[in-house]
């Protein structure tokens, strides 16, 4: 197969979906490597190393979406992309659909079959092609609402971990998951006060051995995170529903319940946002201020770490495009159920259940969409992060 790898056009996005690495397991399957001039620059890979290892520069995105059977990218395609995607073409890469009905149209409309890494699941429904960049989000959660609330930036003026003497600031995390996680991980460490908050109980049980009772796990409901708003200095969201669009968990309202100057950080803005007030923001302009708050909702946050982010999400998604670049996305479904959840639009239509419901169309069977037929010869299924795709290679685990 023919795999595209063009370069990333969003606003201040740095990744590439490749590295050289994954260039040599591709091209070792027999498949031609096709990347845009220029793609690698912003992740320190220049083109001469991607040669390398088997690659061809292509001198421009048009080129490459004109010869590629499969475009693979970091972020969602952007309208000038979306124009240059066709009938049987293969897209692998983050999509975020459900708040983006013009993407979906876009898509749709186009004739490619679109599989996206947030909803690809392993073996026991997770998202291995989520969880690197949520790890990264997450961190850079907390630097980034460390930093806002300097004086200078907008914020109360409060150093984080305080000093002797001096309290320090209080951290609420809103959802104890992979970004949630990452963020406490970060915040404990700066020496501020954490409060972790999630729905799941076995999940505060988990967080409090993982981090041996420092910081504090508070089952969440309206009436908690009403009364912690107040004592919080920065709250940073992490709330996620496979493929759905993010439920509001605090509503413009709640914000009279903050001090001044505090700060909330939004990671599941790429979803449509967990705090009623958020909107999307670039790294160029990351904030904006409601009612006194200051709000971050950089919708690439891991863009800003470029080096560390393009590595970690190729890590994940190798195997799994091998698998799409062997097996077509029919075969590699069959292979791996957990690819199935991955597909959200095919034949023109959606066939992920979230993202019909969060645009406001009807959703289609997979199976109906690409014409799914049982294997012939009774192969079993399995996930690609527990066992390897079609033939022998050296392919980590996905999370």
């Amino acid at each position: 197969m023919r795999v595209g790898i063009p370069a990333e056009i969003k606003p201040d996005e740095y990744r590439v979906a490749i590295t050289p690495a994954g260039v040599r397991e591709m091209t070792e399957h027999g498949h031609e490597v096709l990347i845009e001039a220029g793609a690698g620059v912003g992740s320190a890979i220049s083109d001469a190393e991607f040669v390398s290892q088997g690659a061809r520069i292509a001198p421009s995105a048009a080129a490459v979406f004109g010869e590629a059977e499969m475009v693979i990218k970091v972020k969602e395609p952007q309208p000038a992309e979306v124009e240059m995607l066709r009938p049987g073409q293969l897209l692998f890469t983050y999509l975020h659909l459900a708040p983006d009905p013009e993407l979906t149209r876009g898509l749709c409309g186009s004739g490619a079959t679109c599989v996206a890494y947030e909803t690809v699941e392993d073996a026991r429904g997770r998202l291995p092609l989520l969880a690197p960049m949520s790890e990264i989000a997450g961190k850079i959660a907390t630097q980034a609402g460390a930093f806002m609330l300097e004086k200078p930036l907008g914020g109360r003026g409060i150093l984080l971990g305080g000093v002797p003497g001096v309290a320090a600031a209080n951290v609420m995390v809103i959802g104890g998951g992979v970004v949630g996680m990452n963020a406490a991980f970060i915040a404990i460490g700066m020496g501020a006060d954490v409060f972790v908050f999630d729905k799941s109980i076995d999940r505060l049980r988990e967080l409090e051995i993982d981090f041996a009772g420092s910081c504090s796990t508070v089952y969440s409901t309206t009436l908690a995170v009403e009364e912690m708003l107040p004592r919080a200095d920065l709250v940073i969201g992490a709330v996620l529903v496979h493929g759905a669009r993010a439920p509001y968990v605090v509503r413009r309202e709640q914000l009279a319940l903050m001090k001044p100057g505090a700060v909330l950080v939004d990671v599941a803005i790429d979803q449509g946002g967990c705090f009623e007030t958020s909107h999307p923001t670039t790294h160029q302009d990351p904030t904006f201020e409601v009612d006194g708050i200051i709000h971050y909702c950089v919708a690439n946050m891991p863009g800003a770490v470029p080096i560390t982010s393009t590595h970690a999400l190729t890590n994940a998604t190798l195997p799994y495009a091998i698998a799409l670049a062997d097996e077509g996305v029919a075969g590699a479904i069959r292979r791996d159920p957990g690819l199935r959840p991955g597909v959200n639009v095919a034949a023109g239509a959606v066939t992920h259940p979230a993202v019909a419901e969060g645009v406001g169309v009807e959703c289609v069977l997979v199976e109906d969409a690409l014409n799914l037929q049982p294997p012939a010869d009774g192969t079993q299924t399995r996930h690609i992060g527990v066992s390897e795709a079609r033939r022998p290679q050296h392919v980590e685990a996905n999370e």
